[in-house]
């Protein structure tokens, strides 16, 4: 087996391992050091001798071993008496003592737990996409726009500031907080998972699957929590287009050329049913908002046939309700369109004199394009090389780098 196999093996079942530990020593930073010794343990065997009958079962095994001996080295110095009343409660062979169901269980349980009262939501968000959601510190960095030695220093004292809580089940008035985190976290899943950061795939499609279901069954268990069907309704609609946005070779098709007959249609039909169920309840949320304009781009027959000023006014619904720069960023397109490039050209050009939008590779790439659109070949070129040489995405890359040779061709 490969380190790649293992790798894709841990993603799989690294909820299990946690939410397992986590049932009988709840610390997590000491829970995410025995699961991390279980992987390099696992890197080590599985690659010699290939993969275990049950992985999961394995990986809690070695990771509860790994745990009992922590503890029991810490009550050797410095806490015993509690030390060892743990140790004693961990002593137990069958890790099925401490397994703890099946992976919506175990994945919406533990991201629960790490929505932390004590950390502000940012860090429970990014703890979370850490533990649970099984990304990079550069994959959270990108989704918040900040320098990955940032991103690392936020969560390394997250995890100092846990390390002296106790991790449990939240009270009930405890709940709706927790839920909330528990949605953004779906959500940067299924946005990783859409556009990848990095790498030689353009989309992750067993991360967005996944995204979506952890988000149905945060609706099944809360079936009127308008922004968790908004949110569901969202993923569908944007899922629903993902066979139109690579070719063969695994390259980047931009909407306007995608094939639409390639979008699912059951999807699209489902995420439309549910926000119609959920638009005329009460007010309405970000995630009701971006679901309704993904709604309004799959309902377009062509690209050209778009409604962009519809998309155009939900975008400054969207920028009251959850002002964001990616939030500016897609209004400029929508603005662009439906008004003419130059306002859109306006927009991107003060997003940019923020500096986390200085190196964030989409913004120069969409004003690359709104450069295109009003004649400036220059200026766009120069934009497309400096989006290609900020991204990490190598299908991004070669998208970029035609762009700049078919303006080298004009």
């Amino acid at each position: 087996m490969t380190v790649t196999g293992v790798e894709d093996v841990w993603r799989q079942e690294s909820a299990h391992v946690l939410g397992a530990l986590l049932r009988v020593h709840p610390d997590l930073p000491d829970c995410e050091d025995a699961a991390q010794e279980a992987l390099i343990a696992a890197s080590q065997q599985w690659t010699r001798d290939g993969l275990p009958a049950d992985p999961r079962a394995w990986l809690i095994r070695v990771a509860h071993r790994r745990l009992i001996d922590q503890m029991r080295s810490d009550a050797a110095r410095t806490r015993r008496e509690v030390a060892d009343g743990m140790a004693r409660r961990l002593d137990d062979p069958d890790p099925a003592a401490v397994e703890i169901g099946s992976a919506y269980d175990d994945s919406l349980r533990l991201m629960m737990m790490c929505a932390h009262p004590a950390l502000r939501r940012p860090s429970q968000v990014a703890i979370t996409l850490r533990c649970v959601g099984g990304l990079t510190t550069a994959e959270i960095a990108a989704a918040y726009l900040v320098p990955e030695a940032t991103m690392a220093q936020r969560l390394s004292r997250a995890r100092a500031t846990l390390k002296d809580e106790e991790f449990c089940s939240p009270a009930p008035d405890e709940l709706p907080e927790r839920i909330a985190c528990v949605l953004d976290v779906c959500h940067l899943i299924f946005n990783e998972g859409h556009t990848r950061t990095s790498g030689p795939d353009l989309q992750g499609i067993e991360l967005t699957d996944e995204a979506i279901r952890l988000t149905r069954m945060v609706r099944g268990i809360l079936p009127e929590h308008d922004e968790a069907t908004g949110l569901l309704a969202l993923m569908l609609l944007t899922q629903a287009r993902s066979c139109g946005r690579v070719d063969h070779l695994g390259d980047l098709i931009p909407l306007k050329d995608q094939d639409r007959s390639q979008w699912d249609r059951e999807l699209i039909r489902e995420g439309v049913a549910l926000l119609e169920e959920v638009l005329p309840e009460g007010p309405v949320g970000r995630y009701q908002l971006q679901a309704a304009i993904a709604a309004v781009h799959a309902g377009a027959e062509s690209y050209e046939a778009t409604d962009w000023l519809q998309i155009n006014l939900l975008y400054g619904m969207l920028a009251q309700v959850a002002p964001s720069p990616a939030v500016t960023l897609n209004r400029a397109v929508a603005v662009a369109m439906s008004l003419g490039p130059e306002h859109g050209i306006e927009i991107v050009r003060e997003l940019l004199e923020h500096p986390a939008m200085q190196r964030h590779h989409r913004a120069h790439a969409v004003l690359a394009h709104l450069l295109e659109q009003s004649g400036d070949l220059a200026a766009a070129r120069e934009h497309y090389v400096l989006a290609a040489r900020l991204t990490q995405s190598v299908p991004e890359q070669r998208y970029l780098n035609r762009r700049v040779e078919a303006l080298d061709h004009r």
